[in-house]
C-alpha cells in the first residue's frame, strides 16, 4: 500500500488572475514534487514531477537553496529540515494545538490507544497533532500527513458539516478506490455513512483504510458550532473491536473532543 494514499487538489483548483502570482505557484509544485518515496531527485526529476521545463525548474531550485530550504550534492537536489518552518507557521499561528496536546496526551494514557487530530483540506484530511501509543499503521503518519477523507473516520466527520452542495463537489473529486476489501467505493454508501456521521456526532471507521486499523472520530467545534477539525482514537481491530470503541472509548474521546473544542 502507497505511504500515504490521497488527493493534493482542493475541488476547484484557482485560476490565474491579477492577485496569482504564478512564479510562487511553480515554487510550491516544485516543493510538493519531493515526497517519502522521492526525497532527492535530479534535475530532471523535478522538473517532470512539477510540470515545469528544465530551466523554470532550476531556477526554483536555486532560488530554494539560496534561502536555505532545498540543498544539492551537484547531481540530486533534496529539501532540508528549514522546510518544516512553513509547516509549523501554521501550527504556531494556531495554538490552539499546543494546547490541545495535554487533552490528547490525557485521552492516549486512559484508552491506551494512539489519538490524532486533522482538518479538512480539499479531498483530503491533514493531520495537525498526533499522540501515539505505538506504531499501529503500515501507512507513516505525522503532522502534515494527508490521508483520503471519504474513507477515514475523521475525513467523514469533516465532510459531514459541509453544505449538501460543497460535501458532492468534494466526494466528486476524490479519488475513490478500493483500499482494503472493505473500502467503501459505492458514491451512495459512502454518502449515507457521512449523513450517519453528521446525525449521531461522531464516526467509525473499520479497516477501510488499512486492514486491521480501526478509527473513531469526533468534531472539535468552536464557539459558534462550528466544525473546525477531527480527534480520532485509533487501534487494532484483532485486539479493539467496533463494539469496544463504541461502547468503552467513543465516551472519552468525545469528553476529549469537547475539551478541546472549549479551548477554542
Amino acid at each position: 500500500m502507497p505511504s500515504t494514499p490521497s488527493s493534493t487538489e482542493a475541488p476547484e483548483a484557482p485560476r490565474p488572475g491579477d492577485g496569482f502570482v504564478q512564479s510562487f505557484a511553480r515554487g510550491l509544485q516544485v516543493i510538493r514534487s519531493f515526497s517519502a518515496s522521492a526525497p532527492r531527485q535530479t534535475l530532471s526529476e523535478v522538473a517532470a514531477a512539477s510540470g515545469l521545463t528544465r530551466a523554470g525548474a532550476r531556477r526554483i531550485l536555486l532560488t530554494l537553496q539560496t534561502l536555505g530550504y532545498v540543498e544539492s550534492d551537484g547531481r540530486f537536489f533534496s529539501l532540508t529540515a528549514r522546510i518544516l518552518d512553513l509547516g509549523f507557521a501554521y501550527l504556531s499561528s494556531m495554538p490552539i494545538w499546543n494546547r490541545a496536546e495535554p487533552v490528547m496526551e490525557s485521552l492516549v494514557a486512559q484508552v491506551k490507544e494512539s489519538c490524532s487530530a486533522a482538518v479538512l483540506e480539499g479531498t483530503d484530511v491533514v493531520y495537525v497533532m498526533r499522540v501515539p501509543t505505538h506504531k499501529i499503521m503500515r501507512i507513516n503518519v505525522g503532522i502534515g500527513s494527508r490521508l483520503p477523507a471519504y474513507c477515514t473516520s475523521m475525513g467523514r466527520v469533516l465532510l459531514a458539516a459541509l453544505p449538501e452542495d460543497e460535501l458532492q463537489r468534494r466526494l466528486a473529486a476524490s479519488p475513490v478506490a478500493p483500499l482494503t476489501r472493505h473500502t467503501l467505493t459505492d458514491p451512495e454508501a459512502i454518502a449515507a455513512r457521512i449523513a450517519q456521521a453528521r446525525r449521531q456526532g461522531w464516526c467509525l471507521v473499520n479497516q477501510e483504510l488499512e486492514e486491521g486499523l480501526i478509527s473513531i472520530a469526533a468534531p472539535v467545534r468552536d464557539r459558534a458550532g462550528r466544525v473546525l477539525a477531527a480527534l480520532n482514537i485509533s487501534g487494532q481491530a484483532n485486539r479493539t473491536s467496533a463494539k469496544v470503541m463504541q461502547d468503552s472509548l467513543l465516551p472519552h474521546l468525545l469528553d476529549a473532543a469537547a475539551r478541546v473544542s472549549s479551548l477554542l
